[in-house]
């Protein structure tokens, strides 16, 4: 059983995290000091103020945003009908949590330490800081760069204007780089009390994800800065990682995301949010199994992504068979496809999977991460969140290579796709060759990868916004299941009737499929996406106002 590696947090570490949530401001940052001068003075204040840091981690939650994952009631970012908020979370709770890593370090480089004792606790709240930046950058762009923990609200720079995210981005690598240098290896913090906390596999997954992140934004969306310079970050992380022989993928797709999936035991666990303990009443928890059954589904988009097992897509394939029962949507797929969603007839939450009837919506219901020992928990599900992976590590490897060189080798799509394929009983191996022969586009299919592999793991709508696809697949009909008349649900469809495509799968003009009566969950007229604004969230008004006009509002908005 898992420890919960809070249970140290100190009186005065909470007191330190408190400071910065006491406002949702920047002009109300933690104090450089504290009211007990005794605290900054050993490893274990350091590590204890370290554990706020885990606490203000974002953990478990089902994206909407893009067009995978779809809620009970439309996302407005995704349908675009948002607006311009007064204030808004996503720019004031990062900045809460920068406060409280710039604390950490300020007083961790006075701490009377030797430098190797007190740079392992900094190097957390230097990884932590390159996090919640880069979470902005990614929303927002250019955003104020704040470096430091203000000791007076009349510091100039608690008004300061936004710095460029190239200049933020470069921060981020230069903090991931001490955290690397100063973090310990991941076997090193496999112990129940350790596990969880940050190591060098951490910052180096971060150093990919974000890498590539910035490489394809600044290709893709023109920036004019230079893209192979941040490719070849992510690609230098990612060999370090994978040749530091510390990880590898679980056997076990659908079990990877169980319990038995915990712990250093799973090498493909490289970031980690830890729950629990198990089975316990523990301080932090989550509601994902829940969430599965009454929240979210798939959308027919994504099904019809799903490779068949010739290892091509629906529009080329021969194996594709016409849809009389719901289930035949799963014959001849990639393995993936039953290890991710239900289907009609298996146990799902708590009762027969039931097309059109279950709560989660009217797409396909997600297997992948349900737990029916943690739904019986009601809001206290403990199983632990993997926020980067092994698999993300070698996939995002293979597209920042392919990006970088425009090419990859067979050999490398051996040691990053078809692995990651094989994993899962997926036998069909991606070459240049099978690409040629078959008309296929590499990039495509890399893409298609990632978009398979992290159904409902938060990744797909930073995908299509690095990509520049999301004015393509965010402003159409998001469609659900197809009804079929074999499956006896008349009662179900004459309700839903007018929410139906027509016999020839047609809706709003356009063919969504090649057999009728999928059910649109949004219609496309309520859905838009403006490609000269909606890349980039909106600035609230308050931080515009509060700055004496510095901080710029984005484009458009």
């Amino acid at each position: 059983m898992k420890r919960y590696i809070f249970k140290s947090m100190s009186v005065v570490a909470i007191a330190c995290g408190m400071m910065a949530l006491a406002s949702c401001e920047l002009d109300r940052m933690p104090e450089t000091t504290l009211a007990d001068n005794n605290f900054w003075q050993s490893e274990t204040d350091l590590r204890g103020a370290c554990n706020k840091l885990y606490v203000d981690l974002p953990g478990f939650s089902h994206d909407t945003r893009a067009d995978d994952v779809i809620g009970t009631a439309a996302n407005s970012t995704s349908s675009g009908n948002w607006n311009v908020p007064a204030t808004a979370n996503d720019w004031t709770q990062p900045y809460q949590k920068i406060a409280v890593c710039n604390n950490i370090i300020a007083k961790g480089e006075q701490a009377p330490l030797l430098d190797a004792q007190k740079n392992r606790w900094m190097a957390e709240a230097y990884f932590f800081r390159a996090y919640h930046y880069f979470d902005l950058v990614k929303k927002y762009g250019d955003v104020p760069l704040i470096l430091k923990a203000f000791d007076s609200t009349s510091d100039p720079d608690i008004k300061m204007g936004r710095t460029p995210r190239e200049e933020v981005i470069q921060q981020c690598y230069s903090d991931l780089a001490f955290a690397e240098a100063n973090l310990p290896d991941i076997d090193d913090v496999k112990s129940d009390a350790d596990w969880g906390r940050v190591s060098k596999s951490a910052a180096r997954g971060m150093l990919v994800r974000i890498g590539l992140y910035e490489g394809t934004y600044s290709k893709y969306h023109s920036l004019g800065s230079d893209a192979k310079s941040h490719l070849k970050v992510s690609i230098d992380a990612a060999e370090r990682l994978i040749n530091s022989g510390k990880h590898d993928l679980y056997p076990d797709f659908q079990k990877l995301f169980y319990f038995d999936g915990e712990g250093r035991q799973n090498k493909e666990n490289v970031f980690v949010k830890v729950y629990g303990p198990n089975g316990a009443s523990g301080v932090i928890l989550h509601n994902n199994s829940r969430g599965l059954e009454n929240a979210v589904s798939v959308t027919r988009q994504t099904i019809d992504e799903i490779l068949y097992s010739d290892g091509l897509p629906r529009e080329k394939t021969s194996l594709k068979v016409e849809e009389k029962m719901h289930n035949d949507v799963f014959l001849n797929r990639d393995p993936r496809m039953a290890l991710t969603f239900y289907q009609k007839g298996e146990e799902a939450y708590k009762a027969g999977y039931n097309p059109f009837g279950n709560q989660h919506g009217n797409g396909y219901g997600i297997k992948k991460g349900f737990m029916l020992e943690e739904w019986n928990t009601v809001n206290k599900e403990t199983v632990d969140k993997m926020i980067i992976r092994y698999a993300e590590v070698l996939l995002s490897y293979a597209e920042a290579l392919l990006e970088y060189n425009g090419q990859i080798t067979d050999a490398q799509l051996d040691a990053t796709v078809n692995k990651v394929r094989a994993r899962a009983g997926f036998d069909v191996k991606l070459t240049n060759s099978f690409v040629t022969t078959n008309g296929l586009n590499m990039r495509d299919e890399i893409r298609r990868e990632r978009h398979v592999e992290f159904i409902d793991e938060g990744l797909r709508y930073d995908d299509i916004i690095r990509w520049k696809t999301a004015e393509k697949v965010l402003p159409v009909a998001m469609l659900g299941l197809k009804y079929n008349d074999a499956d006896e649900l008349s009662t179900q469809r004459e309700n839903i009737q007018n929410r139906l495509t027509d016999a020839n799968g047609m809706f709003n003009g356009k063919k969504v499929a090649d057999q009728g009566d999928i059910y649109v969950i949004e219609q496309a007229s309520a859905r838009s996406f403006d490609p000269n604004k909606d890349y980039k969230y909106p600035i609230p008004t308050y931080e515009i106002a509060t700055s004496e006009g510095n901080v710029k509002q984005n484009p458009g908005w």
